[in-house]
């Protein structure tokens, strides 16, 4: 019988039960696809419905859906999770022909799939996910209904999907959604506001770690930072006079160009830090218990560190050239391997400092307090 096609598939099965005197359940085209939706039909199609059994085509010899699988026809029909997609075999088979989806549909009953008792084959993925990668698979372009947002979880579950599937173009254009997606690095400096809130939150008893964190002209001047790990950390241009830096980590900071004036450095680790023009002035690097200041192989280049305690401190093989150093107490100093080349170090207290292979070339040594021993210089 000719009848109108309208409204939703539901109208189309009411209507066909009416007219043919049966309940009808399902609709078939003319090659066996299982319509599932009625945008699927077109105007010249002929129309089989049926109250749930298989199709069989009256053309044939009345043999099942089953045997007529595979190269017979172009129409399938997957059973997804419970929900059904009807699509053809050059679908699954010529956009990616390399995939799962096409090895398992390229040969008839090559991956000996199974089918359910409407003739469709099983597969058990999230029907969910698997619609973007049929549409995708049939339009060559991504395609998800109104109001998900694909740069969510719901991108990286379809990201998921197409790799178990192996469908690789559809791969490419995720990631790269994805990474477009992330928001930008936030590189910008952090401030004093910003910092103050961080100290305040933090327990007294925690360890605060700033490694490779950008303070780059931060105000942190007279601030508590003691035992804090700044390594690596960016803190060129800070105003970091008369704060506390007692036993900090600055391992390999960045330092140049900053105002530590006066600041507590007792016991603070600066190995290999760069502090090229800071200022240093009157600064306390003397812990009374002991414990050295240790800035091995910083660079200390054009420092003004006048008038600074540094007993005991450890500048071994550090760079000091044309660094001010004047009135400085360098008492038990280990200087050995120190490029002192034109420093001003007049004034200075280098009682029993290791000066061995230390570079002076130009150095200033006028109104010491004590007089340099021959044993501390080699050359």
């Amino acid at each position: 019988q000719v009848v109108a096609v309208y409204g939703t598939l539901s109208d189309l099965l009411s209507v066909a039960s009416n007219k043919l005197g049966i309940k009808a359940t399902s609709v078939y085209n003319g090659k066996g696809g299982l319509i599932d939706d009625i945008a699927l039909i077109r105007d010249d199609d002929v129309l089989f419905v049926c109250e749930g059994e298989p199709f069989i085509d009256p053309q044939t010899d009345g043999r099942p859906q089953e045997e007529l699988t595979g190269s017979h026809t172009d129409w399938l029909t997957l059973n997804v999770g419970g929900r059904y997609f009807t699509t053809t075999r050059s679908t699954l088979v010529n956009k990616e022909p390399d995939s799962m989806l096409a090895h398992m549909f390229k040969d008839k009953d090559a991956w000996g799939n199974k089918q359910d008792h409407r003739g469709a084959f099983l597969i058990d993925r999230s029907p969910e996910y698997f619609e973007p990668i049929l549409n995708y698979l049939r339009h060559g372009q991504l395609i998800v209904n109104d109001g998900i947002n694909l740069l969510g979880r719901y991108h990286l579950c379809v990201l998921e999907e197409a790799r178990f599937f192996g469908i690789d173009s559809l791969i490419e254009h995720l990631e790269i959604a994805i990474k477009n997606s992330q928001p930008a690095e936030d590189h910008s400096p952090i401030s004093r506001k910003e910092f103050v809130r961080f100290l305040l939150a933090t327990p007294t008893k925690s360890e605060l770690r700033c490694q490779g964190l950008n303070f780059s002209g931060a105000d942190l001047s007279r601030l508590d930072l003691r035992y804090i790990n700044f390594k690596m950390a960016n803190l060129s241009r800070c105003n970091l006079a008369h704060a506390n830096l007692c036993c900090a980590n600055l391992e390999r900071a960045d330092l140049s160009g900053s105002v530590l004036d006066c600041a507590n450095l007792q016991g603070v680790k600066m190995l290999c830090s760069n502090a090229e023009g800071a200022s240093l002035k009157g600064c306390n690097f003397e812990d009374p218990s002991g414990l050295k200041a240790n800035l091995e192989g910083a660079n200390l280049k054009g420092v003004d560190m006048e008038g600074s305690q540094m007993t005991g401190i450890n500048l071994r093989v550090a760079t000091l050239k044309n660094a001010k150093l004047k009135n400085c107490n360098l008492r038990g100093a280990t200087l050995a391997g120190t490029d002192l080349e034109n420093c001003d170090l007049s004034g200075c207290d280098l009682q029993e400092a290791n000066l061995r292979g230390s570079n002076v070339k130009g150095a200033i040594f006028e109104e010491m307090l004590t007089p340099l021993h021959m044993s501390q210089s080699v050359r």
